[in-house]
């Protein structure tokens, strides 16, 4: 059902930031498992193939077999160029569980110079329910959320 008088949008959110880092180092921070535990979720563990996993948890205290561990099936990737993911399995207290089924986030990763990497991150998949509108309010905080973490790291102020 669509709340009468919101304004709907199913068009992609779009986040985008300069990394203070070299292109492979911040392609190295999303798609491997010790670069993500860097910077993002404390356990990790990436399948960097196609149709492969990247399952995280992003609390301390707990495990990749975990009800909160999030599951992400790779759709496609171009090293150091673009990487494409869907959820597959959310964690069991997140508050979409029927919209994040049609979602999907496609990185953009492109060297600005030697030091500098220009990362977007594309949310794609949005229709006009009101679980899909609000997934995409909280996406698109989380995905500029996720951005100043990595700049953070990468600056040392993780």
């Amino acid at each position: 059902m669509v709340s009468p008088g919101l304004a709907q949008n199913v068009s992609p959110i779009v986040a985008e930031a300069v990394i203070e880092a070299p292109l492979k180092n911040v392609w190295e921070a999303w798609v491997t498992s010790e670069g993500l535990e860097r910077w993002l979720a404390p356990h990790a563990a990436i399948d960097l193939r196609l149709n492969g996993l990247m399952r995280s948890n992003y609390n301390l205290n707990a495990t990749l077999d975990d009800p909160s561990t999030i599951e992400n099936r790779i759709i496609s990737f171009e090293p150091e160029k673009m990487l494409s993911i869907r959820v597959t399995k959310a964690p069991d207290n997140f508050p979409f569980p029927n919209a994040i089924s049609e979602m999907w986030t496609v990185l953009y990763f492109e060297a600005v110079n030697t030091k500098q990497t220009k990362l977007r991150i594309v949310g794609l998949g949005f229709n006009l329910s009101d679980e899909s509108q609000s997934m995409r309010k909280f996406f698109e905080q989380g995905n500029m959320t996720t951005l100043q973490q990595l700049q953070n790291y990468f600056s040392g102020q993780n």
